[in-house]
């Protein structure tokens, strides 16, 4: 399955969640898209309830289906809990922590920055949105890239950033130090049924 293109608003409120955890697509209109969305939201089998924590985790950083089962499959190796670890894979890619460090204003934006070049990993061009950031890597904007309005608009309208990411903002570096905790990330989520639902 080709990555999706379309409106996240109304994904968000298809899937009755923020993919932008930000909530304001859903502050407005909460309720389902289309013409019959006002009507009372059906109940969802066991299977339908994985299948709609799947796919809000998946919507939320934008990756395909088959980049989405191999990270699951790392997961899978590592010790600890797969459904808490498999959380932490998906928010250690590059585009992610671009968007957590604010120089994005969503993970698209942040991703388009990755994949034009304007992004170094440890003061080298990283341009594969996926890369798997480590525990210590430092992510910077490339010196010509520093006055983009876009970049400049989202320091601005950031409000806070994650207590696992440390920034420089004199010299726009961010640091990723730690792994974050599982409260840190995506609080609503119940990664067990995703981790149910490949499993069977």
């Amino acid at each position: 399955m080709s990555r999706f293109t379309g409106s996240t608003w109304k994904k968000s409120r298809r899937l009755d969640y923020s993919l932008s955890e930000t909530g304001k697509e859903l502050n407005k209109r909460n309720y389902p898209p289309g013409q019959h969305g006002q009507k009372r939201r059906r109940k969802l089998s066991e299977y339908g309830l994985q299948l709609q924590e799947k796919q809000r985790v998946r919507f939320a950083y934008g990756v395909n289906e088959r980049q989405f089962h191999k990270t699951f499959n790392e997961a899978k190796k590592m010790q600890g809990k797969q459904g808490e670890n498999f959380l932490f894979l998906l928010e250690s890619r590059l585009d992610n922590l671009v968007y957590r460090s604010g120089f994005g204003r969503t993970r698209q934006q942040a991703r388009q920055l990755v994949n034009h070049g304007h992004i170094l990993l440890d003061g080298k061009k990283a341009t594969i949105p996926s890369i798997r950031v480590k525990p210590g890597q430092k992510i910077s904007i490339k010196e010509k890239s520093k006055d983009l309005v876009i970049i400049k608009d989202a320091l601005e309208a950031l409000v806070g950033r994650q207590e696992y990411i440390d920034f420089d903002d004199e010299n726009l570096v961010a640091i990723y130090t730690r792994f974050p905790e599982r409260s840190e990330i995506l609080p609503e989520i119940q990664e067990n049924l995703i981790v149910e639902l490949y499993n069977k």
